[in-house]
């Protein structure tokens, strides 16, 4: 995957964007066919944080003239991005997700934990210039 750094005018533009929001897609889809007795919970939980990476991404983003409030929103980025994997696991061992797509959807949550952590520990590129 390419993290370059040119100039970009919005969010959507980015690699790890464009990863997490086709992500958060494709759970929305595999969750529609979830049992209903976890609408409340498991469906509704990981459904919230794959897309809640999308918005806390965008938030990180008009929060680049501040160093510090950008790296903790990207921070929130990365714990929501872990969460889903997490809710992923449970989908896996509830026989709700298929293993194969399983390991597709993990491998691109770890593609955008990678760029996630990139921009967090080298935030500078990232950031607006003054």
């Amino acid at each position: 995957m390419e993290w370059s750094r040119e100039p970009y005018k919005s969010h959507k533009e980015l690699e790890v964007y464009k990863k997490a929001f086709e992500a958060a897609m494709q759970i929305f889809e595999l969750s529609k066919q979830f049992p209903i007795e976890e609408r409340y919970s498991l469906t509704d939980q990981i459904r919230r944080s794959s897309r809640s990476v999308c918005a806390n991404f965008a938030e990180a983003w008009r929060k680049r003239r501040y160093e510090a409030a950008f790296i903790a929103k990207l921070n929130d980025c990365e714990a929501e991005a872990a969460e889903t994997q997490t809710w992923i696991e449970f989908a896996v061992r509830c026989n709700y997700i298929k293993t194969e797509t399983d390991r597709e959807i993990y491998r691109t949550y770890n593609q955008v934990l990678a760029g996630l952590v990139s921009m967090i520990n080298n935030p500078s590129p990232w950031l607006m210039k003054h």
